[in-house]
């Protein structure tokens, strides 16, 4: 049951936000903490919002869209950058010119080759490396060069036990999941929807369809 100063649309939105809260405590996101997230699509923005809840001091998004990077912006990230067509050397030099050190938590939301690539390059040694986006299989990585630096990956799948958590930041008005509705609509709209999620046009987040009528 949901507490009276939450709305139904947050309410549908804990699912998601349940899943950057996971993804977030397997980095160990904690107050002073420097996090990339890598992919700022629903799961990367949920994780910007929650990371910033947790205390982290700073915190910056990568993805290949600009209107996506400015909705991280919009969530809390203190820096954003845009990869597209950028060499992982290149990606991975930015960021650190950007929050001047090598972020310590990077969590990858993206799930590409590339990212993990990027996100085990960049992180700093010692650090953590959280894969959260599924892509392919198989891919390839520097895993000797995430042995040398020390760096602790790990994996994050959904969420467990984390709906508490994602229900208390609401409540409490830490995070605000709303902003990520772009798009609405009627129940007799569901076709397009459903066209709109499968299209993407105009650029949607979240889209949320009304069984009752407002």
């Amino acid at each position: 049951k949901l507490p009276e100063n939450v709305s139904l649309e947050e309410g549908a939105l804990l699912e998601p936000l349940s899943v950057g809260v996971h993804a977030c405590r397997k980095a160990g996101v904690s107050l002073g903490s420097k996090v990339l997230v890598l992919g700022a699509g629903p799961i990367g923005l949920v994780t910007v919002l929650v990371a910033k809840a947790m205390g982290a001091s700073k915190v910056i998004a990568t993805d290949i869209l600009d209107h996506r990077l400015q909705i991280a912006l919009n969530c809390g990230a203190d820096h954003v950058l845009n990869v597209n067509n950028q060499q992982v050397e290149t990606s991975s030099s930015k960021i650190v010119e950007i929050i001047g050190e090598m972020p310590e938590k990077t969590i990858d939301c993206s799930g590409f080759e590339a990212t993990a690539r990027l996100g085990i390059e960049v992180t700093r040694p010692g650090g953590t490396f959280v894969a959260v986006g599924m892509g392919s299989d198989e891919v390839k990585v520097p895993l000797v060069k995430a042995c040398i630096k020390e760096i602790d990956v790990r994996g994050s799948f959904r969420y467990c036990n984390d709906y508490a958590l994602a229900l208390g930041m609401v409540a409490k008005g830490n995070v605000n999941v709303k902003q990520l509705i772009t798009h609405t609509f009627k129940l007799e709209e569901t076709l397009q929807a459903f066209e709109t999620a499968s299209t993407g046009s105009g650029n949607p987040i979240k889209i949320m369809i009304y069984c009752n009528q407002k």
